[in-house]
């Protein structure tokens, strides 16, 4: 999406203080002895006050509010009655939702009670190499230099990259171009970051695999390889100097 007037600017940043909002009161909410449906559903309470849909419900049909992964769980984690949150588990919540015809897109990982599984180290490079990425992004930068400066950063720490999964433009749907804002150096891709546009930015650091597959519930994505991972995501309006993080509400940083 590029922003091109000011009811734009406006509309883009309420549908991102929706997520934002969200998800840091997910993340707050979050307890062990707790089911990751109870806590979808407390997420799409938030949402459904804001005046939000949630993105993947709306767009593709899945089966939850937000997208809550546990563990050895990488991403798209569907929210069950049965799956209960324990002391020092690995979480991400993904929440992508639609305000008034936009969409932002914003996701954490983190450590629910005491670290007792030593992921805490895994969580902070991630949030520290989004943070990294996002302060040299601006209008002109090239796309496929930002995967690079994330994969050496990854390897910097003795971690790795997703190399299938990637950030994405985001505003008058939920992926829109650019598309594939991969974790690493695609060495054909010549694209540059263009001023006034929103993009969706977000980590993928693994400890051991560098592919992301589905299992048998057609949704959820593990490890090629097996391992962990943490992802971080903010939404971004690119511009001359450092981007306005659209979603800061959401205070991963």
């Amino acid at each position: 999406m590029s922003i091109t007037n000011e009811t734009e600017l406006t509309g883009i940043q309420k549908a991102s203080d929706a997520v934002a909002h969200t998800l840091k009161s997910m993340i707050e909410h979050a307890r062990v002895g707790m089911s990751t449906k109870e806590l979808d559903e407390y997420g799409a309470e938030i949402l459904r006050r804001m005046g939000a849909n949630s993105a993947p419900a709306l767009t593709y049909g899945f089966p939850g509010y937000t997208c809550i992964s546990v563990n050895n769980e990488f991403c798209h984690g569907i929210p069950t009655a049965e799956r209960i949150l324990k002391e020092g588990d690995l979480i991400n919540i993904d929440v992508s939702a639609e305000l008034d015809g936009y969409w932002a897109d914003n996701g954490c990982s983190f450590v629910i009670g005491k670290d007792i599984h030593q992921h805490e180290k895994l969580v902070k490079a991630s949030k520290e190499i989004l943070q990294k990425a996002i302060s040299h992004i601006r209008g002109g930068v090239k796309i496929a230099d930002i995967g690079h400066l994330i994969e050496t950063e990854a390897k910097k720490r003795g971690y790795k990259v997703i190399k299938n999964l990637g950030g994405h433009g985001v505003g008058k749907s939920l992926h829109e171009e650019p598309d594939e804002l991969l974790n690493y150096k695609n060495r054909f891709d010549q694209r540059r970051f263009r001023k006034n546009t929103v993009v969706a930015i977000e980590t993928f650091i693994s400890t051991t695999s560098t592919y992301a597959t589905e299992i048998e519930d057609g949704w959820t994505m593990v490890g090629d390889k097996g391992g962990f991972m943490a992802q971080h995501e903010h939404t971004i309006l690119i511009t001359d100097g450092y981007p306005v993080i659209l979603t800061e509400q959401n205070a991963i940083f």
